[in-house]
Order: structure tokens, then C-alpha cells, then sequence
């Protein structure tokens, strides 16, 4: 299974392309994408969509995960991560991609095994987990690694709960 996890974002969006076998994790890209400060909103938005589509269409990833929304103390920047979450819904939505969810305390129990682990953690853990030569820079690219390792690991899970319903 080839599984996209995305971190969202409007100035920077990490995104981490891995595939699944077995238990056997591997990385198969990793980068974000990025738009110029102080450039409106919609314009940050289309050019993030013009920068997902193609890729969508030329990795063709089975599964896309993206963090879910959560609101925090600047409500401001949690309404900009929505408008970038819906540009990638609709993204996926367009190549008929599956796409799932997770807060960021799941991404961590995931990943690390401790709903509270900050961001240090859970980065050596995306690079011992996909045996990574180092930490993937920068942080967004870590996190949508570590969201596409969270639905790896939920997904096989649930499937398997799913058989003995």
C-alpha cells in the first residue's frame, strides 16, 4: 500500500509519499510544498492545489492521511490550516483517493506509543522507523511522514478489527 500523509499548512505543507509491506515500512519521497509570504490567501491556496494535483496524479498513492483539525489558542491560523485541508480534500477527492484523519495525539501514540511526546520524539521515531540516514527537514516534512506511518499502522489495525465484527 502506498500511503501519502500530509501535514497541512498555507506557507509550508510537508507531504511523505511511503509504502507499506507487510510490516515493512519504507520512505519513497519526502519534501513539502511552499508559497511565498504575503501572498493572499486564494492565491496561497491555488498554488498549493497546482502543486498537489500533479503529484496525486503522478505517484497515484492508495491512501492519503492528513492531520484533522484541532483548535488552539490562535484560531486565526487553525481557520488558514482548514482552507489548506480542504484544498487537499478536494485533491484527492478529485483522483477518487480515499482520505482519513487523525489528530495529532493518534499520530503520536502511533509513532512514539505516548499520546504526549513532543516533536523531538516523534521525528527519531519516523527515522528509526523508515531507517532514514537522518531527520527529515524541515519539521512539516517529518510530520506528514510521521501522520502517513499513523494511518500504516491504524489501517491494518482496524482492517483487522473489521474481520471480527
Amino acid at each position: 500500500m502506498i500511503i501519502l500523509g500530509i501535514d497541512p499548512g498555507t506557507a509550508i505543507m510537508g507531504y511523505g509519499l511511503i509504502e507499506q509491506k507487510g510490516n515493512h515500512l519504507s520512505a519513497l519521497d519526502y519534501a513539502c510544498w511552499r508559497t511565498p509570504a504575503h501572498t493572499p490567501l486564494a492565491e496561497r491556496l491555488l498554488m498549493l492545489y497546482e502543486q498537489i494535483a500533479p503529484y496525486l496524479s503522478g505517484h497515484t498513492p492508495d491512501h492519503i492521511a492528513v492531520e484533522e483539525l484541532f483548535f488552539n489558542r490562535n484560531t486565526t491560523t487553525a481557520l488558514t490550516v482548514g482552507h489548506a485541508r480542504g484544498v487537499i480534500l478536494l485533491a484527492g477527492a478529485q483522483q477518487g483517493i480515499p482520505i482519513f484523519e487523525y489528530t495529532p495525539l493518534q499520530v503520536k501514540q502511533a509513532v512514539v506509543g505516548y499520546g504526549r511526546a513532543d516533536k523531538k520524539q516523534v521525528q527519531l521515531m519516523v527515522k528509526g522507523l523508515l531507517r532514514l540516514d537522518e531527520i527529515p527537514k524541515p519539521d512539516d516534512t517529518a510530520d506528514a511522514l510521521a501522520i502517513a506511518i499513523c494511518h500504516a499502522h491504524s489501517y491494518v489495525l482496524n482492517r483487522r478489527m473489521e474481520e471480527f465484527r
